[in-house]
């Protein structure tokens, strides 16, 4: 219990530490990150990279690019993706961060063996299963979903209904 206290302890800190008094969150600025790391990508490949679902990195990227942070672009090779680059004022929000707990949690986490990671996985899902939270949503760390992702997909609401009842 003490690991996952830091864990969360340290994207609490991570997620309110907002250098010169920026809005942007910490999930944010770990996506900001990682497009800074490989411009053209496109959502899909980001949601990869942040260990995330594409619906989830796909908000993120939406407030980013209403907040002009981000350019989201068609692909010149295929006209159904999108590539995101960071803007100038993108670029000046990055600059000269240190790694959010996200991207130092991402890394660890791709320097583990791979069967201590399908360890790392199994052990968590069972454990969320056990407490009965295998069902809540999944989101970036400590980002909360708009209004319109929390009513969820069709699917997701049909299944809330049934075991609402």
């Amino acid at each position: 219990m003490d690991a996952l206290r830091r864990i969360v302890r340290g994207l609490s800190a991570s997620a309110r530490e907002l250098p010169g008094g920026s809005s942007v969150s910490g999930a944010q600025r770990f996506v900001l990150r990682q497009i800074a790391a490989a411009p053209g990508l496109s959502v899909g490949e980001l949601a990869a990279r942040t260990l995330t679902g594409q619906s989830t990195v796909s908000e993120v990227v939406t407030r980013l690019v209403e907040r002009r942070l981000v350019s989201r672009r068609h692909s010149a090779t295929d006209a159904r993706q999108a590539e995101l680059t960071l803007t100038a004022a993108g670029r000046r929000v990055i600059a000269d961060l240190e790694p959010t707990a996200q991207e130092r949690l991402a890394s660890a986490l791709a320097r583990l063996r791979p069967a201590e990671r399908q360890g790392l996985a199994a052990g968590l899902e069972a454990w969320l299963a056990a407490a009965g939270l295998d069902e809540l949503p999944i989101t970036m760390f400590l980002e909360e979903r708009s209004a319109r992702s929390r009513a969820g997909t069709p699917a997701e609401r049909a299944g809330r209904s049934r075991t609402s009842r």
